[in-house]
């Protein structure tokens, strides 16, 4: 059955192609312009890795629980949908991370691990003293030569050397993005922190030449993060009741689209075929090759590792643990006996989520070279979890419940040489492919905001893509 709409075709109902679908829908509003809009998802629901439940009183995120206050895109979103007053900020507190099955407090007076008070990581146990006189040695080892592109591995360890890097900068910048900073890409990352190298010579100098001076008076301090009262997914289910019910195509597979004189045949598992006038792409970067298996640019990404994470709630009654740290959770070094990677203490970092009087802790595991245990049974996941737990944290009785959430290749790397991998290929859809646009987390940022920055900007492509059609 062939279908004679207008179509702007979205591919992929995660928080890009929402964001997208309704940024269009305004636009397409506003400035009376004859398209139909049409947003396909392969599941049965919208979101993408966005997912709350509620059990029992509990609150959970089955993925991510939360996303920056500093970054707009996101903020900016939830005012245009009048959400505002549903945002929670997480309740501020110490954070841990574990160093040869050690807890010790990550040093006040840094920025994603980096040090910008020395002081602080003087008096910390975290770094032997040969350890923290090689970090020092920032303020002394002049910049890089100008690269291209470069891991973040290599760029830290040239700096600080490898016991820093080691025991706080990889288990909190490889925690983001669920990956090996070896080999993962320092411009597709973090590419403000070699700029700052290039123009301070230390990072350290440029990180306290520019970071926000923080008020040591005020009584207590705000925090960097942002959800909702009911969960990360009111933002979703609020854009899905902002869309035309018409627009959304749910339980449906794109198996190929193809290339026709003036528009773009969008073939479906179904049978049917949508005729499209612009299509963005919203999917993780290895359905391009399968969906245009007739163009070979989508061949340089087709093969970039997604690894495969999982996480791990745990209810409790507070009586079942017998030694609680006050803090809200730790990540885990790579040199620590602990097959999870991070640990959540989702009751204090967000005590809305939890229910007077009980216990919510949200572990992770997945580490790059230890993929393998998200394939295990729940038992035994729940049984290295708990195990690991223990070292910490003395836990007397089973949880009530567990819930455990498994992201299989799911998490895209941008491997060294991501950015020029996707510039060729951008290069080689205009010409090849015009009116087809990508977005998402295998591209330009996997956070909440950066996502939806990528739809938003998609969208205003498109709208002028069409309007030269007409």
């Amino acid at each position: 059955m062939m279908q004679e709409e207008k179509n702007i075709v979205i591919v992929g109902g995660g928080i890009t192609g929402l964001t997208a679908a309704y940024q269009l829908q305004k636009r397409i509003k506003e400035m009376d312009l004859p398209y139909t809009i049409k947003l396909i998802e392969a599941s049965s629901r919208l979101g993408g890795k966005i997912q709350t439940i509620h059990k029992d009183g509990f609150t959970i995120e089955r993925g991510p629980d939360s996303f920056l206050s500093r970054k707009k895109p996101a903020v900016q979103l939830v005012e245009e949908l009048g959400l505002t007053d549903q945002l929670i900020q997480n309740a501020t507190g110490q954070s841990y991370i574990l160093v040869k099955n050690k807890l010790h407090k990550i040093p006040s007076g840094s920025f994603m691990g980096i040090p910008t008070e020395l002081r602080s990581y003087l008096f910390s146990g975290l770094v032997s003293t040969s350890g923290k006189l090689r970090a020092s040695l920032d303020y002394v080892i002049p910049k890089g030569k100008e690269k291209t592109d470069q891991s973040l591995g290599f760029f830290f360890r040239r700096r600080f050397g490898d016991e820093l890097v080691d025991h706080l900068i990889e288990p909190l910048l490889s925690g983001i993005y669920s990956g090996d900073i070896d080999e993962m890409s320092l411009l597709a990352t973090f590419p403000n922190f070699y700029h700052l190298e290039q123009k301070y010579g230390s990072l350290v100098r440029g990180l306290k030449q520019t970071m926000p001076k923080t008020n040591k008076k005020a009584k207590k301090k705000s925090g960097m993060f942002y959800s909702f009262k009911n969960g990360l997914e009111t933002v979703v289910k609020t854009l899905e009741q902002e869309l035309n019910r018409q627009s959304i195509v749910l339980n449906t597979t794109v198996d190929h689209i193809e290339k026709k004189e003036h528009v773009y045949h969008v073939l479906l598992d179904s049978g049917d075929v949508y005729k499209a006038d612009a299509v963005l792409m919203a999917t993780p970067h290895n359905t391009l090759s399968k969906i245009f298996s007739q163009y070979k640019m989508f061949e340089a990404i087709k093969d970039v590792p997604s690894t495969s994470v999982a996480n791990v709630a745990l209810a409790f009654d507070a009586s079942a643990i017998k030694k609680e740290i006050y803090g809200t959770g730790f990540v885990v070094s790579r040199n620590s006996n602990f097959r999870i990677t991070a640990c959540t203490w989702t009751h204090r970092k967000w005590p809305t989520s939890t229910p007077l009087g009980k216990v919510l802790l949200r572990c992770y595991v997945g580490r790059p070279n230890d993929e393998e245990i998200v394939d295990l049974s729940d038992e035994e996941i729940i049984q290295v979890v708990l195990k690991d737990l223990n070292k910490t944290m003395k836990i007397r009785k089973k949880p009530e419940f567990t819930v455990i959430t498994r992201w299989k290749h799911a998490m895209p790397q941008y491997t060294v040489g991501h950015l020029e991998r996707l510039e060729k290929i951008r290069a080689a859809m205009k010409e090849k492919l015009p009116g087809v646009w990508i977005a998402g987390s295998s591209y330009e940022g996997v956070g909440i905001p950066d996502c939806i920055e990528q739809g938003r900007n998609a969208a205003n492509h498109i709208v002028e893509y069409v309007m030269k059609k007409l």
